[in-house]
């Protein structure tokens, strides 16, 4: 099958929050011609099957669907192009993606390219749960893909695995559908903070270690403190969190990837190490909230916006490495030399609880500075820092180590 071969001036894969964000600042900026590509029927990504009511302002919140209407609105009044059911199949150069969709293939090359291509769960063969094969085992998305989209029953008696707003968005959804949740497992030693109306057993400190049944699930083996093992009867399976960068698009192409957030690596322009390749949203780091993620669309569209108009450049070199009990930080680079850190935000991510937790900074042995953060560190609840952090940073230095906890290093600017 021969393949068409076009240009535009700023290509957008991937047409969730993050994507859409960036779609409508791009075109409204004077990008030119902007088209935005997804293999979903339609824009939206996953807040489309996400009907509760935590989107948007905390006074006014608004389910998923009412909350991405508003950003599919405002993409094509500025004039971008969505282009659903088009699938990103690869990248043989920066600046060029081959897509295939029901009219064939083609290969695009566009001058800025924001990548948005978000996140997927770890299915059960990635995670290593042994066991028999039977129907009834779903990732989070797939069960809300299944029962918001298809209308399909969820089972009678379900087990959740994992924590976060994944898990919450699980139980959500089967409470929804009309099954019971047995327990929500987590490998954490503490339990969720979880709304009154979605209590649940929790079983901390726990992993999901076998799935028995023939044709259906009809339990799954719980580990727990001790080794101690014990058998929950079910017929659905949830597992949950665990998020993974797609960015196999990046990868083809030739982009650095983080080695901690296994997504691309960016500065705080939210630039790749390829110049005029520019990514946000989930795929920097498997997961997030979507007011973040557009919020994040738009900062990698004024990027790509400058980069258009003859001042881009690829990522700074300068990079941040956490040390535990931080996982990562993103962006994890910091801007080139010569080149002021703009105001935007960063996101970070614990492995255990941290009360009353401030980022630490420093470089080659001196301290940087410490700024306090917004709440308690919890696992699976990324924490934000906001304003102009590690100007102090040479950029001709050492990497920059951060942490989470207590010094008297002098303090720094918390918010902006």
């Amino acid at each position: 099958m021969s393949r068409r071969e076009r240009a535009v001036d700023a290509l957008v894969v991937g047409a969730g929050p993050a994507g859409l964000a960036a779609a409508a600042e791009l075109a409204a900026g004077g990008a030119g011609e902007v088209e935005v590509l997804d293999h979903a029927p339609g824009p939206g990504g996953l807040p489309l099957h996400l009907t509760h009511r935590g989107f948007g302002p905390r006074r006014s919140p608004l389910g998923g669907p009412a909350y991405v209407r508003p950003l599919v609105r405002a993409a094509l009044e500025a004039g971008a192009a969505l282009r659903p059911r088009v699938l990103a199949t690869g990248s043989p150069a920066p600046g060029t993606v081959d897509v295939t969709h029901p009219g064939g293939l083609e290969r695009i090359t566009a001058r800025a390219v924001v990548l948005a291509t978000g996140a997927r769960e770890r299915p059960r063969g990635a995670r290593l749960i042994p066991g028999t094969r039977p129907e009834g085992v779903l990732t989070a998305g797939e069960l809300l893909r299944s029962v918001r989209l298809h209308h399909r029953p969820a089972g009678r008696r379900a087990v959740v695995a994992g924590t976060g707003p994944g898990a919450l968005a699980a139980v959500r959804a089967l409470r929804e559908a009309g099954a019971d949740v047995v327990a929500l497992v987590t490998g954490h030693p503490e339990a969720p903070l979880l709304p009154p109306r979605l209590r649940v057993p929790v079983l901390t400190s726990a992993a999901v270690a076998e799935v028995t049944g023939a044709d259906g699930l009809s339990g799954v083996l719980v580990t727990g403190p001790g080794a101690a093992v014990r058998r929950l009867d079910c017929d659905t399976l949830v597992l949950t969190g665990e998020g993974v960068p797609e960015c196999e698009l990046a990868r083809l192409a030739g982009a650095a990837l983080d080695p901690a957030t296994r997504g691309p690596a960016v500065d705080t322009a939210l630039r790749t190490s390829l110049a005029g390749v520019f990514a946000a949203g989930d795929v920097l780091r498997g997961g997030g909230d979507a007011p973040g993620a557009a919020a994040e669309g738009r900062h990698a569209a004024r990027s790509a916006l400058r980069h258009l108009a003859g001042g881009g450049r690829p990522a700074g070199l300068l990079r941040l490495d956490a040390v535990a009990p931080l996982e990562w930080i993103t962006p994890g680079l910091l801007p080139v030399p010569g080149e002021p850190p703009p105001r935007g935000r960063f996101t970070l991510s614990v492995s255990r609880r941290v009360d009353g937790p401030v980022l630490l900074a420093e470089q080659d042995g001196r301290p940087l500075g410490r700024w306090p953060l917004p709440h308690t560190a919890l696992p699976g609840r990324p924490l934000h820092l906001y304003g102009m952090p590690f100007a102090a940073a040479d950029p001709l230095g050492g990497p920059v180590r951060v942490r989470i906890g207590r010094t008297s290093f002098p303090a720094g600017p918390s918010r902006g």
